[in-house]
């Protein structure tokens, strides 16, 4: 008899395949859920997600930015842009950091958009946040770990993270509940404190962000 009849769990994929694959459902269910909202609203789910991408980047931001983020050509990206500046959902202007250049904002509609946009992933942050405490931050250590290889395939856009900024320093408090630091604030970080985004981030030099982000590697 094959044994694989007698055994099988023989064939269960590896751990780090089950892994990859519940991330592919989670984001495939919270994708559907914004996109379902989106339809509703008489958006396209690229215009969803810029409007998001947008929410809390007071600075603005360049168009090939945002096709980077969205792995879409800078085409694509423009028409759908141009859609939501027709909509009343954003506008373009001078970029602060560049006269030359030009940036997009959300307008004040397309800011009530993205946060009902954002409202409509609850669901998804009410699951995590019935995790025990414990739980919640071993998760996002791993998941720090998991962002920290892929970076290494240059393959992962663009984040403002913290083990991105300059503000960031890895382990000046080693052996404490909070290890980390926050040059901003000057205040001690612990894992769960760490954000993915953060509106106040500055990048950090290129051989900064590699030693911090080696923390989790």
């Amino acid at each position: 008899m094959d044994s694989k009849t007698n055994k099988p769990w023989q064939d269960t994929p590896d751990v780090s395949a089950r892994i990859i694959s519940s991330i592919g459902r989670i984001a495939s269910v919270m994708r559907s859920g914004m996109w379902e909202f989106a339809t509703t609203e008489n958006l396209n789910p690229a215009q969803a997600e810029i409007l998001q991408l947008l929410q809390g980047r007071k600075q603005g931001v360049r168009l090939s930015w945002l096709a980077s983020q969205l792995s879409i050509s800078a085409a694509s990206a423009s028409d759908s842009v141009s859609a939501l500046a027709a909509k009343g959902l954003l506008y373009k202007a001078k970029a602060e950091d560049d006269g030359r250049a030009t940036a997009l904002f959300l307008t004040d509609d397309g800011a009530a958009m993205a946060a009902r946009i954002g409202g409509a992933l609850g669901f998804a942050e009410d699951a995590a946040a019935a995790l025990p405490a414990a739980q919640q931050a071993e998760l996002l250590t791993g998941l720090f770990k998991l962002i920290a290889q892929l970076q290494k395939t240059e393959r992962f856009p663009e984040m403002r993270a913290c083990l991105s900024c300059q503000y960031f320093e890895a382990n000046r408090h080693p052996g404490k509940p909070a290890p980390h630091h926050c040059g901003l604030v000057n205040a001690p970080l612990s894992v769960a404190l760490l954000r993915i985004d953060c509106p106040e981030q500055v990048p950090a030099d290129p051989a900064t962000r590699q030693r911090n982000w080696k923390v989790f590697a």
